[in-house]
């Protein structure tokens, strides 16, 4: 589906999206839709970093969506993701309301505003335990035995399990594949709505995220993980989910010290930003252009940015 209206904010972790969203929904009677892969889940707060507080300003709270919307330890796809966003954009535009796109999560804000056609290939369990426990290394060698596949991410063992599903279902129903991409060509040709990102110098990026952590884990972040896997939340989809549930849940196993799990986590956390401009950056090689704004300066400043470019975009 094609989303004229949306106004989108991404950009690299801890860079103030969140912020900016808010400012622009107070400007333009808005509702923020978060495009986030994991604030999705109920009981998920400190370690996706929430922040529902910041939802409510002087002029009230600001409607908010697509958070807390499933148990954690609840399967979740982008293909939910993709149908629970559609309902969301409907009802924010049935109150008159400006929707406001704000996130993070790479592909998911692509697949959203490039309306790109998804892959509707089933699960293959037989395959799939064939390759859980090769290496991420592996698997990329398997992958590349067949026809390169568009929009299919590698970045995990997980992902390119799925990628080489994908890429083995085609193999078998190239007409499939065929209609895939007549769909994607479709898509291309529709105009992309108006995206700003948030652009920041790595070493300030890094400076906030190890300023975030300390601040998270000061309030109780290892305690969040420790409730949900007494709430039944199994460790292998805590490791899944990566990052702080990853890195924390290893510490509680005992198979790291809390020094350790601190500082591997903060450099998994930067290479994570780094990964997210990657892509960001690659959007507007896929036909998303983005335009960049100053992140050191004050919210202020960059909801006043944001607000030229809204009314020159409409015009």
């Amino acid at each position: 589906m094609h989303y004229p209206e949306l106004l989108t904010v991404v950009g690299p972790t801890a860079c103030g999206k969140t912020a900016l969203g808010v400012a622009l929904a107070e400007e333009l009677h808005g509702a923020i839709l978060s495009g986030d892969s994991r604030q999705v889940f109920v009981g998920m707060d400190i370690g996706t970093g929430k922040d529902l507080d910041s939802y409510t300003t002087e002029r009230g709270t600001i409607p908010h969506y697509l958070i807390d919307i499933v148990p954690a330890g609840t399967p979740f796809n982008l293909f939910e993701y993709v149908r629970l966003f559609d309902e969301a954009y409907k009802e924010v535009v049935s109150r008159q309301l400006r929707p406001i796109f704000v996130g993070g999560s790479g592909l998911y804000v692509e697949q959203i505003l490039q309306t790109r056609p998804m892959h509707h290939v089933p699960p293959n369990a037989t395959l799939r335990q064939e390759l859980e426990l090769l290496s991420l290394e592996d698997l990329r060698s398997i992958l590349s035995r067949y026809p390169r596949i568009d929009h299919v991410d590698t970045s995990s063992a997980r992902k390119c399990i799925r990628a080489i599903e994908i890429a083995q279902h085609y193999a078998h129903y190239p007409e499939e594949y065929h209609r895939y991409q007549q769909a994607l060509r479709e898509a291309k040709r529709q105009q992309p709505p108006l995206i700003v990102g948030l652009r920041l110098a790595r070493q300030e990026v890094i400076r906030r995220i190890d300023q975030r952590l300390k601040s998270r884990l000061d309030e109780g972040m290892v305690a969040e993980v420790e409730h949900l896997l007494d709430e039944g939340v199994p460790a292998d989809t805590l490791l899944a989910y990566g990052l702080e549930y990853r890195f924390i849940t290893l510490y509680l196993q005992g198979k790291l010290s809390y020094r350790e799990m601190e500082e591997q986590l903060a450099t998994a956390i930067h290479q994570f930003a780094k990964r997210q401009m990657t892509w960001f950056r690659g959007m507007t090689r896929r036909g998303l252009p983005i335009h960049w704004i100053d992140g050191h300066q004050p919210v202020t400043y960059q909801r006043d940015r944001v607000l030229r470019l809204v009314k020159d975009w409409q015009e």
